[in-house]
């Protein structure tokens, strides 16, 4: 964190135009999954806005956009050239085999809650977003728009954390420690929830379909049971005839 901040303040030296388009790179690369952490550069670029080296606003603005920017790259990417992105050594090591396992079982009815709850998981979510642009199950509309109600939670609060406590860099790191947890934990518990409610339609689902099974095997053995009843009528009525 301290050098992330350092390298910032150097570079933002040069004006405040520099500081809006460092943030914003960064963002971007955090989006694409380079390992920078999006929750350190929204803090940083909260620090910049309290030390002047930008607008308060306007760093919020670029942080903003940098971070739906970047989201929307993955979706994108995954949109137009669908599986065959698995053949880039780089992304194979984003999306690996048991990423898609896990996420295309979860994903599959539950996209639009899936989506929300990922934006506050790191380690997921640039391989979530370009799984939904390869499977297409949501619209880039849709998509967008969870991402942004998603972006408005987190990103007002790391970026006012580095602009109100920016001046003690040690509660400042225990801060975005204790709020990183929670953003974690309450993610885990969204994605525990979603995996529970998916069981409960998934059992449902098959019961519905285990009962329509019966239902048409029953209806089949009793117009079986009634054609047999009257092939065995009329034998007895062509013999009582015969006699």
């Amino acid at each position: 964190m301290d050098s992330l901040i350092a390298l910032f303040e150097h570079f933002a030296e040069y004006g405040n135009i520099i500081s809006y388009i460092l943030v914003f790179a960064v963002l971007m690369l955090s989006g694409f999954g380079v390992p920078i952490p999006e929750d350190i550069t929204l803090v940083t670029a909260g620090i910049l806005a309290s030390q002047g080296y930008a607008h308060g606003y306007g760093i919020f603005l670029v942080c903003m956009a940098g971070v739906l920017i970047g989201d929307s790259c993955m979706y994108i990417l995954g949109y137009i050239y669908g599986v065959k992105l698995l053949r880039v050594k780089f992304l194979r090591k984003i999306l690996t085999a048991k990423r898609i396992k896990t996420i295309r079982y979860r994903f599959q009815d539950n996209a639009i809650l899936f989506l929300f709850v990922a934006r506050f998981l790191p380690g997921l979510r640039a391989a979530i977003y370009l799984f939904s642009g390869i499977t297409r199950k949501v619209s880039y509309t849709k998509f967008i728009l969870i991402d942004f109600f998603a972006s408005i939670i987190s990103v007002p609060v790391w970026v006012s954390l580095g602009y109100f406590f920016g001046n003690n860099l040690e509660h400042l790191k225990h801060l975005v420690s204790k709020i990183g947890l929670g953003f974690t934990v309450a993610a885990v518990i969204g994605f525990i929830l979603i995996f529970v409610f998916i069981k409960i339609r998934i059992r449902k689902r098959e019961k519905s379909l285990s009962d329509s099974v019966n239902k048409e095997q029953d209806e089949e053995l009793y117009l079986h049971a009634k054609n047999h009843s009257g092939e065995i009528k009329k034998k007895q009525k062509v013999k009582s005839t015969t006699k």
